[in-house]
């Protein structure tokens, strides 16, 4: 489709390649563009504004939750729920499943969320996003189940981020490819500016971060001085929507491994490594915690922690190739 288009012509033109199509998900995505620019534009607006600074209190993981934090969180909560689109939400700032109030129309969908990945660098300007993940609801009852939000990411209909830096950019699959829309803020909308994003299959970026050296596997030790030896050179701006982005549109590798301390990893499996596993495959890329593909994990828990080994396919295998004669030899 032509460069500029705008999301919404895009939505109803990808809409018409399928007869049988309700709408229903179409109308979600569009309600997630909406929030997104309402976030975008107090993201810009952060430095002049009382919205940064901790709100006093943590997240089911321990983390102190940001203003900035909580404010996109009750934003996405806000335009979603009373769309009638879905059943439940689950979000890495709640502790529970959010269900859908009685006043509103429950649909057939689940909503997952990370609503402001990398918020400790905003003060100092550097790019943060939202990263967000839909599946079908597989319960048939009034209310959303456990079991509708703890599915592999391969059950996805549809995942995608939002990256707010110097331009805001909506980035998506519904598993047809990965396209991209930069918001042109003077008329509102956001326009076709990357159309089948294909990650390189091999690039010269590596995405870590180097002072855990010393409590990574040795797996993972050895193929970072690989790495180093031949032609790769270390990238990493501790954001990882911005880290994954830049890997998505030039090509690297992206680690974030478990180590002697957090065995688990860091990330969260539904909120941050399954959608972006699923855009990474969607763009010819590779995904996996080290030893198995990303998007095949079943999760056991909302909140569960995984590694996170992401990007160019021929950099993860190679990576995974360390990682599993060396770690696991078995």
């Amino acid at each position: 489709m032509e460069l500029g288009t705008t999301l919404t012509r895009f939505i109803i033109a990808q809409q018409r390649k399928y007869p049988g199509a309700s709408g229903d998900f179409s109308g979600l995505l569009a309600e997630i563009a909406t929030a997104g620019k309402v976030i975008s534009h107090e993201v810009n607006k952060a430095g002049l504004i009382d919205i940064l600074g901790y709100k006093g209190k943590k997240n089911i993981h321990g983390e102190e939750v940001q203003k900035l934090d909580d404010f996109t969180n009750k934003v996405f909560m806000k335009t979603l729920s009373h769309t009638g689109h879905l059943a439940g939400i689950a979000s890495e700032e709640m502790d529970d499943i959010y269900q859908i109030p009685e006043e509103f129309p429950r649909g057939k969908y689940v909503f997952l969320m990370d609503p402001l990945d990398g918020s400790s660098n905003i003060d100092v300007n550097i790019s943060v996003g939202s990263i967000f993940s839909i599946y079908r609801r597989k319960s048939s009852g009034p209310l959303a189940t456990m079991a509708d939000f703890l599915q592999p990411g391969r059950n996805q209909v549809c995942a995608g981020y939002l990256i707010y830096g110097s331009s805001t950019m909506l980035v998506y699959t519904t598993g047809h490819g990965v396209h991209g829309f930069t918001l042109d803020p003077g008329i509102g909308e956001f326009l076709l500016s990357h159309e089948a994003i294909q990650i390189p299959s091999q690039a010269t970026i590596y995405s870590i971060n180097e002072s855990y050296a010393s409590e990574w596997s040795d797996g993972v030790q050895q193929y970072i001085e690989y790495a180093k030896k031949g032609d790769k050179t270390a990238r990493y701006v501790g954001s990882l929507v911005a880290d994954f982005h830049r890997n998505l549109l030039k090509g690297g590798i992206y680690i974030y491994p478990g180590d002697k301390k957090n065995p688990k990893g860091k990330l969260r499996l539904l909120y941050e490594a399954a959608p972006l596993a699923f855009i990474a495959e969607q763009a010819k890329g590779r995904a996996s915690d080290g030893l198995s593909s990303m998007m095949d994990i079943v999760p056991e828990s909302l909140h569960q922690r995984v590694p996170l080994v992401i990007g160019s396919p021929e950099d993860v295998i190679q990576a995974e190739k360390y990682m599993s004669k060396i770690d696991n030899p078995s």
